[in-house]
């Protein structure tokens, strides 16, 4: 495994981090879900990325996940980099989904509950609610580390305006943001900002504004990507439309059909025949795309099967890209309609 130093810190984080957004819920397979989450760690994977609201149901992502802690690593506890975060809604009530103190205090306290663990090392705020002042969303992350039941804290999906915001706030504070985590792909990026094209700003159209990625850097915070495969598009599964049963083909799930464009799909094609090239995987290559750029700290993965899980581990093999590969790869996701 290969270990990137995150932003201003000394903390070090694999280039691949598990999450456990999908398939470690309480309508998942318990065994299949504990021998992936071992095997990362065999692998050398030993950043977990949690949320409050991860399951389904909610919640029960982070249970399912003390209780393989608390069976198989327990006694490795020291050597686990584990995130959570809350902002999305998680309970009944005004207060059960907001970016408020009293949301984000609670959350923290029940997710170690679920957890079984005294302490996070990164709590995030996982998204600005449009409400909360940022002020005090960020003195109540400041607060929760003061009070030792996190090392250190992040934002996610926070606009760049106050994203700009929230740095200030935490270092004058002394508690600067570790990490900043937003969904970044082949196919959510815009063209021409940033090395190789990588922003991860796809509503950035004015290229004197910095990108996510930019302003983490300027301020010292780490940049973890999320939702590196967009969904599945960048994998073999939609090569040719959707196939029956697949993420799209549900009524309900974070792809949908519409998504699935005739564009994408061909693009798609482009860009596996270019794996093919590097004797990569689509999923491979575009996993290897972000990690190239030297700001990205790790890049959070999912898998459904250990199988997947190996697969995406293959992707370290070959993270350097030739600069024709890098022309060619531009050429293809040059078309605006192709970002999600």
């Amino acid at each position: 495994m290969k270990y990137n130093k995150c932003g201003n810190s000394g903390v070090m984080l694999p280039a691949l981090s598990l999450g456990l957004w999908h398939n470690f819920g309480s309508v998942d397979d318990f065994e299949t879900a504990t021998q992936m989450l071992l095997r990362a760690f065999d692998a050398g994977i030993c950043h977990f990325d949690l949320a409050n609201n991860y399951g389904p149901i909610a919640g029960s992502a982070e249970e399912n996940f003390g209780r393989i802690v608390k069976v198989h690593l327990s006694a490795h506890r020291d050597e686990m980099f584990i995130s959570t975060k809350a902002g999305h809604e998680m309970w009944p009530g005004v207060y059960g989904g907001n970016s408020s103190r009293k949301n984000l205090i609670a959350s923290c306290d029940q997710s170690l509950r679920r957890m079984g663990i005294d302490y996070v090392d990164v709590f995030y705020s996982h998204r600005y609610d449009g409400v909360t002042p940022i002020e005090e969303t960020m003195q109540a992350l400041v607060d929760i580390v003061r009070s030792g039941k996190a090392l250190y804290v992040g934002i996610s999906k926070y606009p760049v305006k106050l994203q700009r915001k929230c740095y200030e706030y935490l270092q004058a504070h002394d508690v600067p943001c570790l990490l900043s985590q937003y969904p970044a792909s082949m196919f959510r990026q815009v063209s021409g900002v940033g090395k190789n094209g990588l922003t991860i700003s796809a509503t950035n159209q004015d290229e004197t504004i910095p990108t996510n990625l930019e302003l983490a850097s300027q301020y010292g915070s780490g940049f973890i990507c999320f939702s590196p495969l967009a969904q599945g598009l960048l994998t073999d599964k939609y090569l040719h439309g959707i196939p029956k049963g697949s993420r799209a083909d549900k009524p309900t799930g974070f792809l949908r059909k519409e998504q699935v464009t005739d564009a994408r799909v061909e693009a798609a094609q482009k860009l596996n025949e270019l794996a093919a090239q590097r004797r990569q995987t689509l999923a491979q290559m575009a996993l290897a795309w972000l990690l190239h750029d030297v700001r990205v700290t790790s890049v959070i993965i999912g898998a459904s099967q250990v199988s997947h899980l190996n697969d995406n581990l293959l992707a370290l093999d070959n993270t350097t890209f030739s600069a024709d590969e890098l022309k060619a790869i531009d050429t293809i996701l040059a078309p605006k309609e192709l970002q999600m």
